[in-house]
C-alpha cells in the first residue's frame, strides 16, 4: 500500500510541476530560480528534521555522497534541461527523459549489480513507444539544424545525470542513510552548488515579488521537491531504480490532462494508443507474478502418513 501512495504522489505531483516551471521561466536566472528552490525545499526539510529529533550528525564520507546525490539530481540535471528547452519542445523532452527507464537499469547494473529484469525492460520499452506516439508532432517537426541538436544534447546529459543520482541514492539507502536527512543534504549541496554556478556565470542575483513567481517557488519547493523527491527516492530504495522510474512515463499524462483543462489540447488517436501501451507497459513492469502453489501428489502424502 505504501509503495502504491508513494507511486500515486509522485506522479501527480510531478505531472503538474509543468505548470508551475512555465511561471519560473522569465526574468530570472534557470541557475538563480533552482537555486531558489532547492534552498527552500532544504530548510524546510531541516525544520522537519529538528522537528521530529531526526538524527542530522553523519560521517565525512556519508556527506560525499549526498553532496554527490544533491549535484546530480537536484542541481545539474535541471541546469541542462532549463537549458534543452530553451531549443526543443517540452514534448520532445518528456520523451528523452522517459529513457531514464533504460539508463537506471544499465546504471544499477553497472554500479549496484542490480540484475536487469527482462520484464521490467520490455515494459519500459513499450511504454517510452507509446510516450513516442502521444508527443508524435514534436517528435516528426524536431528540426536538427540551428540549437535544436545542442537542445538535443542538454536533454540527453540531464537525463542521464538524473539517472545517476538514482543510483546514488539506491546507494546511499543501501548503507543505511535516511531518505529524508539524505534530501535535506543534498538539496542544500545542490542549491550551493547552483548559487555558484549563478555567481561564476555573472548572473544578475534578482528575484521575481510577482505572486505568480513567488506562488509557482513555494509549490515547486514543497510539492515538487520535499513531497514528491521524498516519495520517488523511496520508492528507489524499495523497489528498485527500474521500475520506480516508470513513473516519468506516467508524468507527461498527468501533464495533458490539465493542459486539457487549462490549454484546450486536442486529444488525437495516437495519443490515446500512445496512453494504452503506457499503461500496458505500466502493468508489465509494475506487477509482479505470483509464485506458483506447491503441488503435493496424493502418493507423497500417502508416504508421508
Amino acid at each position: 500500500m505504501a509503495n502504491f501512495l508513494f507511486y500515486t504522489f509522485t506522479v501527480l505531483i510531478w505531472g503538474s510541476t509543468w505548470l508551475a516551471i512555465k511561471f519560473q521561466l522569465g526574468t530570472v536566472a534557470p541557475a538563480l530560480s533552482i537555486f531558489y528552490r532547492f534552498a527552500l525545499a532544504a530548510v524546510m526539510l531541516f525544520l522537519w528534521c529538528l522537528l521530529t529529533k531526526r538524527a542530522l550528525r553523519f560521517s565525512r564520507n556519508d556527506h560525499l555522497f549526498m553532496a554527490l546525490q544533491g549535484s546530480q539530481l537536484f542541481a545539474l540535471n535541471y541546469l541542462f534541461f532549463y537549458l534543452a528547452e530553451l531549443s526543443i519542445t517540452s514534448g520532445l523532452a518528456a520523451v528523452v527523459f522517459s529513457t531514464i527507464l533504460v539508463m537506471n537499469l544499465i546504471n544499477g547494473r553497472l554500479f549496484l549489480g542490480t540484475p536487469v529484469e527482462l520484464k521490467v525492460l520490455l515494459g519500459g520499452l513499450l511504454g517510452l513507444f507509446g510516450l513516442v506516439l502521444m508527443f508524435w508532432p514534436e517528435v516528426t517537426h524536431f528540426d536538427a539544424g540551428g540549437d535544436a541538436l545542442l537542445g538535443l544534447g542538454y536533454c540527453f546529459l540531464a537525463t542521464y545525470l538524473a539517472s545517476l543520482g538514482n543510483i546514488i541514492s539506491a546507494r546511499n539507502q543501501q548503507k543505511g542513510l535516511p531518505v529524508v536527512q539524505t534530501n535535506a543534504f543534498g538539496m542544500a549541496y545542490g542549491a550551493a552548488l547552483m548559487f555558484l554556478i549563478s555567481f561564476v556565470t555573472a548572473a544578475p542575483l534578482s528575484i521575481e515579488t510577482s505572486f505568480s513567481y513567488l506562488a509557482s517557488l513555494f509549490y515547486l519547493a514543497l510539492f515538487g521537491s520535499v513531497i514528491a523527491f521524498g516519495c520517488y527516492l523511496s520508492l528507489v530504495g524499495r523497489i528498485g531504480a527500474g521500475r520506480a522510474a516508470y513513473a516519468t512515463l506516467l508524468f507527461p499524462l498527468v501533464a495533458l490532462l490539465l493542459s486539457t483543462i487549462w490549454e484546450d489540447y486536442q486529444w488525437t488517436a495516437p495519443a490515446v494508443v500512445g496512453i494504452l501501451l503506457i499503461l500496458g507497459g505500466n502493468y508489465l513492469a509494475m506487477v509482479k507474478r505470483k509464485p506458483a502453489p506447491v503441488s503435493v501428489e496424493l502418493d507423497e502424502v500417502g508416504a508421508e502418513s
